[in-house]
């Protein structure tokens, strides 16, 4: 076995078959969106037999914390064909590429995992809860009359990945960079099409909706993004949304972060009750499926600016991701004894004072306790986190922070 660069020259029929294989392409449409994906990545592979038999890909981009950008390395595809599997090909190729971005300044890394528990092993924790709305959009109590929109096609790729960029961000929400990557998404989507709005000071797509369909007559349809910047914006989006309801019974959104979609539905408990078991229910389902870990101790807390009362600690983090690394490797995790200090301003430094209480605590579990995905006391009950009382009660006051929500599927 050998783990190198992907060089499309070479690979490109083989991780073909990979995708194939795992049911991620089938029509050539996909295969070029996935071609796309890989120009916009930077993607190793396992070789097997002269062959590569195993793909991981990541992305850069950028993670919001509060109000300040950290960079960001997506794990966008971790993949094995099948005759390759349970070898641990896909994690230590993945431990590879998370060394290698970390090495070149990442500061966080994260991805949406198949499964929980298989990427505890490289140190990821487990994000907050992604609420999924189901709705007839009919039921919207919006009273706005929205303008006459403009179509959106995969060609416009360029004006649909600027107003990602450019879109109203929260705590926890994430860019990845390359345009291309929207481009592969939009040629991804099933019958996708774009709804939207150019009304930017030199005719920039302000906001917009991206849908994709298995039933282009009656739906369900599902809304894999919509972006806005502003109030009146988010309105419009919602009663264009709403015009649709004469023929869509059913839309599913990902529920914005700091709203609450039920607020805008009218009758949500009857519409549940008589749709129930039926291809148009009305529903709402929580999950919890995007994973993220530091990379970078040090870098992280030197972004965290917390407006409340100044805490010091010493910390002992474990690292598991060293065991899937070799000794030469450009970075090796962040496993170490700290001295740290959150407050308005933060930082990780070597050492310990003996005068203050410790916290111990695995990577991914301080990672969900930094983002703000579950307080320190609830993850000393559930995840490998403990200190003494005093301090876990502290973190919490002091860690008090809006759900991290990505808003961009990577």
């Amino acid at each position: 076995m050998r783990f190198r660069d992907y060089d499309p020259g070479r690979d490109k029929e083989a991780v073909h078959r990979i995708w194939r294989e795992i049911g991620w392409i089938e029509k050539k449409k996909e295969q070029e969106a996935m071609d796309l994906f890989l120009e916009s990545s930077c993607a190793m592979v396992a070789e097997v037999n002269g062959e590569a038999e195993s793909l991981v890909a990541t992305v850069s981009g950028s993670i919001r914390y509060l109000k300040e950008d950290l960079t960001l390395s997506a794990l966008a595809g971790v993949t094995t064909g099948r005759i390759a599997r349970k070898r641990g090909l896909a994690s230590q190729l993945a431990a590879m590429a998370i060394a290698r971005d970390a090495a070149q300044g990442a500061l966080v890394s994260g991805l949406g995992m198949f499964e929980q528990g298989y990427y505890n092993q490289l140190g990821f924790g487990t994000g907050g809860y992604e609420h999924w709305c189901s709705f007839d959009p009919a039921q919207l109590d919006v009273e706005l009359s929205p303008r006459i929109p403009r179509r959106i096609t995969p060609d416009d790729w360029e004006a649909v990945h600027s107003s990602r960029l450019s879109r109203n961000r929260g705590h926890g929400s994430c860019n990845l960079e390359a345009a291309r990557l929207t481009q592969s998404e939009m040629l991804w989507s099933k019958n996708g099409f774009g709804l939207g709005y150019y009304d930017g000071a030199h005719g920039e797509l302000t906001h917009h909706f991206w849908y994709r369909t298995d039933d282009v007559e009656c739906g369900p349809y599902s809304i894999s993004w919509m972006t806005y910047q502003y109030r009146d914006q988010f309105l419009e989006l919602l009663a264009l949304l709403k015009s649709l309801g004469d023929q869509v019974r059913l839309v599913r959104v990902r529920e914005p972060q700091g709203i609450q979609l039920q607020d805008l539905l009218k009758k949500p408990f009857k519409m549940r009750q008589v749709s129930e078991k039926s291809k148009y229910e009305s529903r709402m389902r929580a999950s919890a499926y995007w994973q993220v870990r530091i990379c970078d101790l040090n870098g992280c807390l030197e972004c965290t600016h917390l407006a409340r009362e100044r805490v010091r600690f010493n910390l002992i983090l474990t690292d598991p991701i060293e065991g899937f690394l070799e000794k030469d490797a450009p970075w090796r995790g962040v496993a170490g004894n700290y001295l740290v200090t959150l407050g308005p301003s933060s930082e990780a430094k070597p050492g310990t004072d003996t005068t203050l209480p410790t916290l111990n605590a695995s990577v991914g579990a301080f990672t969900r306790m930094w983002l703000g995905v579950r307080p320190a006391t609830g993850l000393s009950w559930t995840d490998e986190l403990s200190a003494p009382e005093e301090l876990l009660e502290a973190l919490d006051r002091l860690l008090c922070l809006p759900d991290p929500k990505p808003d961009w599927d990577f």
